[in-house]
């Protein structure tokens, strides 16, 4: 287990030196992916900041993601999900703008008008763990939209099919634990609590 989520932070620093990869910027994932991408960045010699997305829940299970959409409204469904719930295109649309309305909203919070450059750049994306891979695959589509040359997926822990899914999205996919069975990523940590938005930013740079 890790200790917290800098200890896990420096372990994956550790694993991306090992293995050669080089970045021209960090992007983590808030509110949990920042201790873990402050760690990175610092290891790697690269800017820190942060890519957003807000998961699209289920008309009746708001915590059952039928998708993501990311600040820039670059959306992933979970098409088969969508079908077997029946969820309406009308749903989909009215819940796809709610969500990228918010990720906006948090974006905007934490780095106010400042716009990082993605385009032609090596992107390392850091989250403290992946669950259902949802948000982490709105993020990478983003990444991709935005043109950046080059992205590696990197968290301390995450189910292996998951994984797999996200190979499809990223250059590179790099995790240190994939246990089975999962559970949930808190579970893998000592320490686990909430991050507030305060917490988050402080760890970012100021413009």
């Amino acid at each position: 287990m890790f200790r917290d989520r800098t200890d896990a932070g420096e372990q994956l620093a550790a694993r991306l030196q090992e293995r050669g990869v080089d970045a021209d910027i960090v992007l983590a994932i808030p509110r949990g992916g920042l201790p873990l991408g402050r760690a990175v960045a610092d290891a790697l010699g690269a800017p820190l900041d942060v890519v957003v997305a807000r998961k699209l829940g289920a008309p009746t299970n708001e915590e059952l993601a039928i998708g993501a959409v990311a600040s820039d409204g670059a959306v992933w469904l979970n098409d088969a999900l969508v079908d077997e719930l029946g969820v309406s295109e009308d749903y989909v649309a009215a819940e796809r703008e709610r969500a990228a309305r918010a990720a906006r909203e948090k974006r905007d919070r934490y780095r106010g008008d400042h716009t990082p450059t993605i385009e032609g750049r090596r992107v390392v994306l850091v989250d403290d763990g992946v669950a259902t891979g949802a948000t982490t695959r709105a993020c990478l589509r983003q990444l991709r939209d935005l043109g950046a040359a080059r992205v590696v997926l990197a968290v301390p822990v995450a189910p292996a099919d998951v994984l797999d899914d996200l190979a499809a999205e990223a250059d590179e996919v790099i995790a240190l634990q994939t246990p089975d069975p999962f559970r949930a990523v808190g579970y893998h940590y000592e320490q686990f609590g909430q991050v507030s938005d305060d917490e988050a930013i402080a760890y970012l740079p100021e413009e």
